[in-house]
């Protein structure tokens, strides 16, 4: 029989936990949350100081950009991207980007262009005050020694990082839990990159329609999470297939210094989309303040 914490982790429906619906919790105080800036695209694709300016009146705190190219973040400097963040009363904390490799083979890989490719991508990302560059997704190699290629790239990519005060991670979807050659791709990523290069933004959401408990992971794999995608299916606590209860108590295990909304779908306009899953994190007696040890 499965564990109530696993349970808790997959498809819940209808049980009442402590993390409800925003509009049936009082309020708390304000608490450290990001946004993924994705969840506002059709917004920020139309007006981009209005949004973020609209993003920072809703109460979010730091900001994951998800529109990097070419040195530039939705089309503006590193500086002037940083400028129009803090003025609206947020934090520059991450960025969702990254290249792809053109072959699984090593000796096919036009390393120069690459890391020509990178190493722009991380000054520009350091100028702009990231903490954390994430590559959203990648290709599902054929075999494992194609993983092993990708692995050992997310590595040198995650040196490259540190020795510019930045840190490289990796966000799953779903399929990253299927088998190559009979082992979990996740499972086989997180085992053979360094942890002190590279770590793990899991989307918790993903993780469930993977079929999978992000808790068992957390106790897995303690500490490679070092930020969380928090997503439903839409809005936050609206669907009642992610056990946010287990997850918030279980946070710890994970390694988790920041966590970040993300939402790809919507009930709502996307600005009330994204205050209403904050609500429900803000109302939520189970997520803490902060989960930075380290002073911001």
């Amino acid at each position: 029989m499965k564990t109530l914490k696993t349970l808790c982790s997959l498809f819940i429906i209808g049980m009442m936990c402590a993390c409800q619906p925003a509009e049936t919790a009082p309020k708390i105080e304000k608490k450290d949350v990001g946004i993924q800036l994705y969840s506002v695209r059709d917004n920020i694709n139309k007006d981009f100081p209005g949004t973020i300016k609209a993003v920072g009146e809703v109460g979010y705190t730091d900001i994951e950009a998800a529109n990097y190219s070419d040195g530039k973040f939705y089309n503006l400097s590193p500086e002037e991207f940083k400028k129009a963040i803090e003025a609206a009363g947020m934090r520059v904390l991450s960025s969702h980007t990254g290249k792809s490799l053109e072959s699984t083979n090593p000796d096919s890989v036009k390393w120069d262009d690459i890391w020509a490719w990178w190493d722009q991508c991380i000054a520009a990302h350091k100028v702009a005050g990231m903490k954390y560059i994430v590559t959203p997704s990648m290709p599902t190699p054929g075999t494992l020694a194609g993983l092993k290629t990708y692995c050992d790239y997310y590595n040198k990519i995650g040196e490259k990082c540190k020795a510019q005060g930045l840190k490289f991670g990796y966000h799953n979807h779903a399929f990253e839990f299927n088998k190559i050659e009979g082992k979990t791709m996740y499972d086989y990523m997180v085992e053979n990159t360094d942890p002190n290069l590279v770590f793990f933004q899991m989307d918790v959401y993903w993780v469930v329609r993977g079929g999978q408990s992000p808790v068992d992971y957390f106790e897995k794999y303690p500490g490679r999470f070092e930020l969380l995608h928090i997503k439903d299916n839409k809005e936050l606590g609206q669907s009642g297939m992610v056990g946010f209860d287990a997850i918030f108590n279980n946070i710890e295990k994970s390694g988790a210094k920041h966590i970040i909304v993300e939402v790809e779908k919507y009930n709502f306009p996307p600005v009330e989309s994204i205050k209403r899953s904050l609500d429900y994190l803000l109302a939520c007696p189970l997520v803490k303040k902060n989960y930075d040890t380290v002073a911001q």
